[in-house]
């Protein structure tokens, strides 16, 4: 059996993953603009983490570097920006399960803090998280889209790695 040239593979393998992201992020919108759910300022930072890493995705498939070290370092950044939506998205779903009495008020909109803070300040305060960010206003399948972006972002890291650092079969 003749496998396909490593590159051709990665380069298949970094595609789908750059259509998964455009999936995930064309749904996003669909749901902002089509059903009218505004995104809080934690899935407006989950949604930059997706296009991160969509971003990694597609350099990579462009790229379809030969060397292994080339793949891995790929991997690496793919595992880099996985590694914040995890945690954006991680915490969003925290957020979501606390108590109704230890949820933080909600705040200004991210409009306002990007004017009127450094950035440092505004991603302190969006990670703190405030009350629109414990609504859960979308379910499929008894999980929120916060919950829903953790599981795609927990799949496409590992994605990532797998495309970038698996052993290459001999030709």
């Amino acid at each position: 059996m003749i496998s396909p040239p490593v590159a051709s593979s990665f380069r298949l393998q970094m595609l789908l993953g750059f259509f998964v992201c455009c999936g995930l992020l064309g749904y996003a919108f669909y749901a902002q603009f089509q059903l009218g759910l505004e995104p809080c300022p934690l899935c407006t930072f989950q949604r930059v983490a997706f296009a991160a890493l969509g971003l990694v995705f597609l350099i990579g498939a462009v790229h379809a570097p030969r060397g292994a070290g080339g793949r891995r370092a790929y991997g690496v950044l793919g595992l880099i920006a996985g590694a914040a939506g995890i945690g954006i998205a991680g915490n969003h779903v925290r957020l979501q399960n606390l108590p109704p009495d230890q949820v933080p008020a909600c705040g200004p909109g991210l409009d306002y803090m990007l004017d009127s803070m450094p950035i440092s300040g505004v991603v302190r305060r969006v990670m703190t998280g405030s009350g629109e960010c414990a609504n859960v206003d979308w379910t499929f399948l008894g999980l929120s889209m916060p919950a829903w972006a953790l599981v795609w972002f927990v799949l496409l890291t590992a994605w990532s790695a797998f495309a970038a650092f698996r052993r290459s079969s001999p030709a």
